[in-house]
């Protein structure tokens, strides 16, 4: 019986943690069973092909919001070529009802943490019991389960992602996230966990992304990894998803421990409007909030990087404009604006009729309209988060960007900016730096008035600051005179040319 693991990532540098999972729990099963990744980037055929090599009995998918699209061609391709192949599938994307892609063409589904769930149906189907095609949601002790660790190659240590974790869970009810539709936060057995850290450390693993929801929850866990982390020698880099309320003093001096570069700090800000929050049963503590961005960005070398979303329930574009001016007010850090998106099973579907919440059936199932934004207005803000990551996330133009809106407000002057560059390129992809920079420069100049003098300062020192760089054609006109202090990090025009 010849057992393939798979699923596609939404990139090459991407790892499945859950595939692992599933392979360290096979049992005796494990003998015959195989992983193997691929991306959603990938020809569907090309993976049957693979996958089918392998002459393949049993046949377990992970599905996702990124790939469920790509896993129902696969699927489509599999039975036809293969009918006696057995599909399973697993993941978010069937752990909840309705399905939304069809999945008819698999023969199991299960739902739920399918870490023994799937051994135990893999052995049932070879020992020919009967077995249901959908099992029922199962979360197992985890505390009993192999880990997953030592099935990271060393390629992917070498090139990929390593996602680990240490909890599973979440104590929130933000209706909008499927973490809460968990009961409780269930814990690894933390010191197993961290000799497993030590042997990823020990093969040459120094790049750790932690899916935990709630890392900063359990102080005494959350102290015993930025131990494990800060007794190492640098360069590594740890990244983990933070709640922005509960930075106490033992783990702030541990955080404040750490070097430029070695950590990140995930932090779900979502909104700052009480009412919208409120809608969505999100606890804000405003005030430790502020309090706690304060702190990482002025005692801390950490990687900070906010979310907000557009489209909660009853949350108008003046709500939002003021949710990011405020939340620019507070920090420089990266603030990733994501689009709302109805996840099946989530409580986010008990304010479709009263706050009119239209949204796609077709992954990422993203909305569409409500009584707040129209279609057109959503179209607009999608977009605006695109040239929002390319123009001001990216650091590619850390000084220029702040010139569209020195003093004023940073949403209403992106807005007007994100507006003009879609009239200029009708496209939000494949926009090269070279010409990134031109529509920024052209903007600055035709558009706010502000001197080329001033702009070409401010774009020199975001462009020259990279070693090697070449200055662009648009600003050679005036590069002569402007110098980088290599020793200082520090980079201008000479003062008699100021």
């Amino acid at each position: 019986m010849k057992i393939v693991l798979s699923t596609l990532n939404s990139r090459y540098t991407h790892t499945s943690l859950a595939l692992r999972y599933l392979y360290a729990n096979m049992q005796e099963l494990q003998a015959n069973t195989t992983i193997m990744e691929f991306s959603i980037n990938d020809a569907m055929q090309s993976v049957a092909e693979k996958i089918l090599d392998q002459d393949v009995d049993i046949l377990g998918l992970g599905v996702y919001i990124w790939n469920a699209s790509q896993i129902q061609e696969l699927i489509h391709i599999v039975k036809r070529v293969s009918p006696k192949t057995k599909i399973v599938l697993g993941g978010p994307e069937v752990s909840y009802e309705p399905f939304r892609v069809d999945f008819s063409d698999a023969d199991y589904i299960i739902k739920g943490e399918g870490d023994v769930a799937f051994y135990e149906l893999c052995k049932n189907l070879v020992d020919n019991q009967p077995q249901e095609r959908i099992s029922p949601l199962s979360a197992p002790k985890l505390k009993e389960i192999e880990l997953p660790y030592q099935y990271y190659s060393d390629e992917d240590i070498q090139n990929r992602y390593i996602y680990v974790e240490i909890s599973r869970g979440c104590p929130f009810e933000c209706e909008f996230c499927l973490s809460s539709m968990d009961e409780k936060v269930r814990a690894f057995d933390l010191e197993k966990v961290l000799e497993e850290f030590e042997k990823l450390w020990q093969r040459g693993a120094r790049n750790f992304k932690f899916v935990d929801r709630t890392f900063n929850l359990n102080m005494k866990a959350a102290n015993m990894v930025l131990d494990f982390f800060l007794e190492k020698e640098p360069p590594y880099f740890a990244h983990f998803e933070v709640i922005p309320d509960h930075f106490p003093s033992s783990l702030r001096e541990k955080i404040k421990a750490f070097p430029h570069g070695a950590l990140q700090l995930e932090i779900g800000i979502q909104t700052l409007n009480m009412e919208i929050a409120n809608n969505i049963s999100r606890q804000l503590k405003l005030d430790k909030i502020k309090e706690n961005i304060a702190f990482l960005e002025n005692e801390t070398s950490a990687h900070i990087h906010l979310d907000l979303i557009v489209g909660l329930p009853g949350e108008s574009l003046d709500s939002f404009g003021k949710n990011l001016d405020e939340l620019m007010a507070m920090s420089s850090c990266e603030i990733q604006i994501g689009i709302l998106k109805k996840l099946s099973g989530t409580y986010i579907d008990r304010h479709d009729q009263h706050f009119g919440m239209v949204y796609s059936d077709i992954p990422p199932y993203d909305i569409l309209k409500n009584d707040q934004l129209s279609f057109k207005d959503l179209q607009i803000m999608k977009r605006f988060a695109r040239f929002w990551d390319i123009f001001y996330n990216s650091g590619n133009f850390k000084n220029a960007v702040e010139l569209l809106w020195k003093e004023e407000s940073v949403f209403t002057n992106f807005y007007a900016y994100s507006l003009w560059i879609y009239t200029q390129t009708d496209a939000t992809y494949k926009i090269s730096l070279q010409r990134q920079g031109e529509l920024l420069f052209k903007y600055l100049t035709e558009v706010k008035n502000i001197s080329p003098e001033r702009i070409a300062n401010a774009m020199l020192s975001d462009i020259m600051k990279l070693k090697g760089r070449a200055v662009p054609s648009y600003l050679k006109a005036y590069s002569e005179g402007f110098n980088i202090d290599a020793k200082l990090g520090t980079s201008g025009f000479n003062k008699r040319q100021q």
